[in-house]
């Protein structure tokens, strides 16, 4: 049974950071391509990052390029999301899920980003 804990959301200013982790179990981490994405207030979901298995290769979406930076630690069977030069917008409430085009029961709760001043 997959299972994905999301930690690290909180309360930041313009232009913060803050740094995303997702705890996987449940299925070998490191045999699976991983992705982020978010889900603002009354929006759809929209896909943020995802990163090959082996971390070889890593995608993001144009709003956080150059800001954002997915990473993940095989060992710790762990994702990560460095959020940098954060913006309003980019207030969201953020899931890891499992593969680069998730299916269902391959998402986590969630953890809420709020960017404001």
């Amino acid at each position: 049974q997959v299972q994905l804990v999301e930690s690290g959301g909180g309360l930041a200013q313009p232009g913060g950071s803050l740094r995303l982790s997702c705890a996987a179990s449940g299925f070998t981490f490191s045999s699976y391509a991983m992705s982020w994405a978010r889900q603002a207030p009354g929006k759809g979901l929209e896909w943020v990052s995802g990163i090959y298995s082996d971390g070889s290769d890593t995608y993001y979406a144009d709003s956080v390029k150059g800001r954002f930076t997915i990473s993940r630690d095989n060992a710790k069977n762990t994702l990560y999301l460095q959020m940098n030069s954060l913006k309003p917008e980019d207030t969201a409430l953020y899931y890891c899920a499992k593969g680069l085009v998730p299916g269902p029961g391959s998402w986590g709760q969630g953890t809420q980003v709020t960017v404001s001043s």
